[in-house]
């Protein structure tokens, strides 16, 4: 407790942890938020495909100003991130290649060519082209306030877009062609779009590089998706996982020598997104199987109190005894004394000695209830069991004659 208490009080009196932290929370909020977005227009490789393709704009721009300015640097990885979209969707309009594989020719087109553009600064040997290369795999510990003023401008200008467009941005995620009949110019709308996920791109590239930028993008929105269905909690809950990723990252690389705070947030969000997978109330896997449990134990239930009930009628006793042979011919493949020791702890069914079972004066109600349940929704009746054969495991004596 006293290490996580000390841990907490350097974020305010270490300028290098105050610093890596607010960047990667910005990092994180900015592309969860923007980063939904791309999820439900079903286009998680876009933000892969811009990250690469922002490497030469980075290069390009420093080879044009000789600065290494974070607002600088960030405005060429804009450029050149916006033009790959643009190429992306002019491949798709213009020829037959799918939307992947258009993506995928972009994204090797532009990150071959910031390599080479990165291989030859080096290659000039002037000491102002250091730290380029850590836009590759990102350098956290390389932030500095700047960086971080700028992260959260460019951020911040993106934030506030999505809120001014906000009625469009939503109708276009889940249905553009009724957007389009509307009368909404969907073409800029999706320009618009497009760009934001690039600016989510950008704010991210000196933290996590371009290699992991895309986790960033992708990660939280999927993670916030397995909790709620409405796009307002989905942008938030994003923004949440994405900002929480980054400061434990932060925290967490700084605990231990040579652990890269990027890809340190880069797992923590994967954490996230597999906790939410496996433990989301709604989509979650573990619901989802308690869920079939549940219902599967349901429905051994009902039917075993069914045919208790339905075999009893044929000798025109509802209180009448069947021997548990009877009850596996009627209804096999199901284990029917694990159920019907569940149905005696309920009160709804009790051993009338020896192998042979029957059901108490509730357990007839209730099976009555659920027989008439049946008839409401239009059943008159569940399929015939097989009473001769129950009839003569029920009473050999009968059986036989």
């Amino acid at each position: 407790m006293d290490s996580l208490t000390d841990l907490l009080l350097l974020i305010f009196t270490d300028y290098t942890l105050r610093t890596v932290t607010l960047g990667a929370m910005i990092l994180g909020l900015v592309s969860g938020l923007l980063g939904s977005f791309a999820v439900l227009r079903k286009q998680s490789l876009l933000g892969d495909a811009m990250s690469h393709a922002a490497l030469p704009g980075v290069v390009m721009a420093f080879i044009l100003t000789g600065s290494k300015a974070p607002l600088v640097l960030m405005l060429g990885a804009l450029v050149a991130g916006w033009l790959g979209a643009l190429l992306v969707q002019l491949v798709i309009d213009q020829t037959r290649i799918p939307q992947d594989s258009a993506l995928g020719i972009v994204l090797a087109v532009f990150f071959g060519l910031g390599l080479v553009l990165l291989t030859w600064v080096q290659r000039q040997g002037s000491a102002n082209q250091s730290g380029l290369d850590t836009f590759l795999f990102g350098r956290a510990a390389a932030l500095v306030m700047s960086d971080v003023w700028a992260m959260a401008g460019v951020g911040g200008a993106g934030l506030l877009l999505v809120g001014l467009f906000w009625k469009e941005f939503k109708l276009l995620s889940f249905d553009p062609n009724f957007a389009a009949t509307l009368g909404f110019p969907v073409a800029l709308l999706n320009v618009l779009l497009t760009t934001l996920i690039v600016v989510a791109v950008v704010v991210g590239l000196q933290t996590v590089g371009v290699v992991l930028m895309s986790a960033m993008v992708v990660a939280p929105a999927a993670a916030a998706r397995q909790w709620t269905d409405r796009l307002d909690r989905m942008v938030l809950l994003a923004a949440l996982f994405g900002a929480l990723a980054g400061m434990s990252g932060a925290l967490i690389s700084s605990l231990g020598q040579g652990l890269p705070t990027g890809p340190m947030v880069v797992l923590c969000v994967s954490l996230l997104v597999a906790f939410s997978l496996l433990f989301a109330p709604n989509r979650g896997l573990v619901g989802a199987w308690l869920r079939q449990r549940r219902n599967r134990r349901q429905l051994r239930r009902s039917a075993v109190l069914e045919a208790l009930y339905r075999l009893a009628l044929s000798h025109g006793d509802p209180g009448y005894a069947h021997p548990l042979g009877a009850l596996r011919t009627v209804i096999p493949g199901v284990d029917v004394r694990h159920t019907l020791a569940a149905l005696e702890d309920e009160g709804l069914a009790h051993n009338a000695g020896g192998d042979r079972w029957a059901l108490t004066a509730a357990g007839v109600e209730q099976a009555r209830r659920e027989l008439g349940r049946f008839q409401r929704h239009g059943l008159d009746d569940l399929p015939a069991l097989p009473f001769p054969i129950a009839a003569s495991a029920a009473a050999p004596s009968e059986g036989m004659k």
